[in-house]
């Protein structure tokens, strides 16, 4: 079955990326070890031009998606992975080191499952309103006196682990294996989140449970909660049901 046939079950996300030459050796990485679907969140236009014509990877280049936000980005994904260190920040989800991390992929992608693999910024990496749309966050491990890696070194150490832990059939041409084989359905995507956190933040300020100063902090705190859950699409749906006849009781009542 030819690649664009079909949704690509691993993608790797670059949020906001600055410098072609980090853009161009993240795309050579993805080529090196067999990663194929890449999208750039954000890229600053006149570096993102220069960098789709990288050599070794310009075809990965030109087919790579473009995105606005993080979360348009990884809309259809179940699994979202953020990669960072420690050394600056207290991590709001659940934290996997680097080696475990494709015993955490496999199961999602085996069950229908969507994977984006996400990395920030040459500056300061993924902000904590990025993460929030993460459902894990990945330790690359390294030494304290220079915690930051180059994220096209940052890519390719990741890439090497996926690589070096899967087949390279797993890798290039994974396919979900039909539902009816798999009872476990994979997580809802993160769209479907992102719409029922939008009911649910309404239906908070409908019922006015907090001061306008505190919009941000929950509806920060609301992404982590919701990601935390595991929902699948379908108990997503029928919460988000729920939340939409609370919310249109209340905008009655308000009346």
């Amino acid at each position: 079955m030819p690649e664009d046939s079909h949704p690509a079950p691993l993608q790797i996300v670059l949020v906001s990326p600055r410098n072609p030459l980090n853009i161009g050796a993240a795309a050579r990485a993805m080529a090196n070890f067999g990663f194929t679907h890449l999208t750039v969140v954000a890229p600053y236009a006149p570096h993102w031009q220069e960098a789709r014509s990288a050599i070794g990877a310009s075809d990965l280049l030109q087919n790579a998606k473009v995105s606005t936000t993080l979360a348009g980005a990884v809309a259809d994904c179940t699994l979202v992975v953020g990669t960072g260190t420690l050394t600056h920040r207290k991590p709001e989800q659940p934290v996997v080191t680097l080696p475990d991390l494709p015993s955490r992929l496999i199961p999602e992608i085996e069950r229908g499952g969507r994977v984006a693999l996400v990395f920030g910024p040459e500056k300061h990496g993924l902000t904590r309103e990025d993460l929030s749309c993460c459902h894990l966050l990945v330790e690359i491990p390294t030494h304290p006196h220079q915690p930051s890696m180059n994220l096209g070194q940052a890519v390719a150490v990741c890439l090497y682990e996926l690589a070096a832990r899967l087949t390279a059939p797993a890798r290039i041409n994974i396919q979900p294996h039909p539902s009816s084989s798999h009872p476990a359905a994979p997580d809802a995507p993160s769209a479907d989140l992102e719409l029922l956190s939008g009911v649910i933040e309404k239906v908070m300020l409908a019922a006015a449970y907090s001061p306008p100063s505190m919009q941000d902090a929950n509806r920060h705190d609301l992404r982590l909660f919701l990601r935390r859950l595991a929902l699948t699409r379908r108990d997503a749906r029928r919460v988000l049901g729920f939340f939409r006849r609370v919310l249109h009781r209340l905008e009655r009542w308000s009346e």
